[in-house]
């Protein structure tokens, strides 16, 4: 088991870069870096324009860094590879990092379904 898979991540919704740094113990500026090499890395931004990680984001951080200094893949090659594990995924709706795009699919659907019903009661009633 390598170092990188035995780092503990703190339960939180959201972290900002310098948290993100420490608990992958990686500099802010890789991290801006990586962010323009890797297009599955970009974590939001908030009204003050400062970044917002997510867990999924850290993660993401975690792998890219066992692919790039202990798998000693080139940043090209680690993007294929990060490339190819989206490709595996790709029957589902999940992407690798983002895996509360899956779980807002399913909200959205859960909601469109609960109007319908709700629709239909109206009806009803009226």
């Amino acid at each position: 088991m390598s170092s990188v898979d035995q780092i503990q991540i703190p339960d939180k919704l959201f972290y900002k870069i310098n948290e993100v740094a420490t608990i992958t113990q990686t500099k802010p500026y890789v991290l801006r870096y990586w962010e323009t090499e890797f297009p599955l890395l970009s974590p939001e931004k908030d009204d003050n324009d400062q970044r917002r990680y997510r867990r999924a984001d850290i993660e993401l951080v975690l792998q890219i860094k066992k692919l790039l200094y202990e798998e000693k893949y080139t940043i090209a090659g680690a993007r294929k590879q990060l490339k190819s594990l989206r490709d595996t995924h790709q029957g589902r709706t999940e992407v690798p990092g983002r895996p509360e795009f899956h779980r807002y699919r399913r909200i959205n659907s859960s909601v469109a379904e609960l109007r319908r019903d709700v629709s239909e009661l109206y009806k009803i009633l009226v």
